[in-house]
């Protein structure tokens, strides 16, 4: 029997169904034991409609998150009011460690590059698509629907053949490679994602629900829909920034709660697997701690930027309308650039962009990246060190099994 969803602490969990799984294996690579094993059924994931659900927490979760909503304004209003453009770089920070949870790490200079479109990682062009996600996510944050969280995934997965697609086969999260009898959770069957993400889209669109809370809610509700085949923590991570900004708990900045989160990762898997089982408030509270650590660690890299600005405004010697001021900014938010990249951004002519950036060499602000052999780069340094600095001290900590097995529900068990 499900737990009382009115109750503190408390959420419809998921239940369960059997399907048959159809091997795609020849049966002659198998043992016997194989063999019989993917002949049993399988359980997947039956989600309840949460778009109606009273949403009812701790009261200690509950002070939590107005704790940490307060800071977010703070945060927000703060750093989004300056003309330095701290909302690119947190922008990036975020997409960064929101990749990082799923191990794809990467340094800041190779980050840039992959902006630049330069020979970089994948793992770093990964990222960049990460950054793709995040801005359409905030573009599309006034009409979060179904539509735009396709675009938000499509965004992300750039050139692969199932970028912004609703997933059409049986998806698993860890276990072994070709059957999802070990799995440690199974989501829906792919003909229950499209219900479930217009039941998610009708709950994003509450106005009750604390922004904070809202967004927790919903992430996780999408994590374990888990409708793409590839790239959902991503996009769920993206999606909770669409309905903060939404709901306007933040209107100029990213706070990168996914920072926050990589703190403690076991933690932040836990909650949602207690979410699936019935409890919403670890993840509520899991996402108020990764708000509260995200903001003291991006005041931390926003002060290390603020003060390199300072001290290359003090040391610039140029006249008032050169550009080499205004280029101050854009290497604040683009760490690498090129001649044309200066070029556009400032719309400059070519010697122009060479002046401006001779003068941010001469100040030490910028630096030729060497071991290039086909264009000229130029690198802060500085501010790639603030970078990497921010994501050392967010944690690099990495799970080898992505989510533990859940609890089944009362009546159900997984194969």
């Amino acid at each position: 029997m499900a737990p009382d969803a009115s109750a503190p602490g408390t959420w419809p969990p998921v239940s369960w169904e059997e399907h048959r799984w159809r091997s795609a294996l020849p049966p002659d690579v198998l043992s016997r034991s194989a063999r019989t094993r993917l002949a049993a059924p399988y359980a997947s994931a039956v989600l309840p409609e949460v778009a109606d659900v009273d949403v009812r927490l701790p009261r200690g979760v509950v002070a939590s998150v107005e704790d940490a909503s307060e800071l977010v304004r703070e945060f927000d209003r703060d750093v989004g009011g300056e003309v330095a453009p701290f909302a690119a770089v947190l922008l990036r920070s975020e997409s960064a460690s929101s990749s990082q949870i799923e191990n794809l790490t990467s340094g800041a200079r190779q980050i840039a590059l992959a902006e630049l479109g330069e020979a970089a990682r994948s793992n770093a062009v990964q990222i960049v698509g990460n950054v793709h996600a995040m801005r359409a996510a905030l573009a599309l944050s006034e009409r979060v629907d179904v539509a735009s969280l396709l675009a938000m995934h499509a965004a992300l997965m750039g050139d692969a053949d199932f970028a912004g697609a609703v997933r059409t086969e049986q998806v698993w999260i860890g276990g072994g490679r070709y059957s999802p009898h070990d799995a440690g959770f199974v989501p829906p069957h792919h003909a229950l994602v499209r219900p479930a993400l217009e039941d998610l889209v009708a709950f994003t669109r509450r106005g009750d629900v604390p922004a904070l809370t809202h967004a927790a809610l919903a992430h996780a509700q999408f994590e374990t829909i888990h409708p793409f085949v590839d790239g959902n923590g991503r996009t769920g991570r993206a999606l909770v920034h669409a309905l903060l900004r939404r709901r306007g708990l933040t209107r100029a900045v990213t706070v990168p709660v996914s920072a926050g989160l990589l703190v403690d990762t076991r933690a932040y898997f836990d909650a949602l697997t207690a979410y699936r089982e019935g409890d919403p408030a670890p993840i509520v509270e899991s996402l108020a701690q990764a708000a509260r650590t995200s903001v003291v660690n991006g005041r931390v890299l926003v002060s290390d930027l603020r003060e390199a600005h300072r001290r290359w405004s003090a040391d610039l010697r140029a006249r008032s309308d050169s550009a080499a001021w205004p280029l101050l900014d854009v290497v604040l938010r683009q760490p690498v650039v090129s001649t044309a990249l200066v070029q556009s951004e400032l719309g400059v002519t070519q010697p122009n962009a060479m002046r401006a950036i001779g003068r941010l060499v001469d100040v030490g602000a910028l630096t030729e990246l060497g071991g290039r052999r086909r264009s000229l780069l130029w690198q802060a340094s500085e501010v790639l060190t603030a970078l990497d600095a921010f994501a050392e001290r967010a944690g690099r900590r990495s799970l080898g099994s992505p989510l533990p097995a859940p609890r089944p529900a009362s009546g159900a068990r997984l194969p």
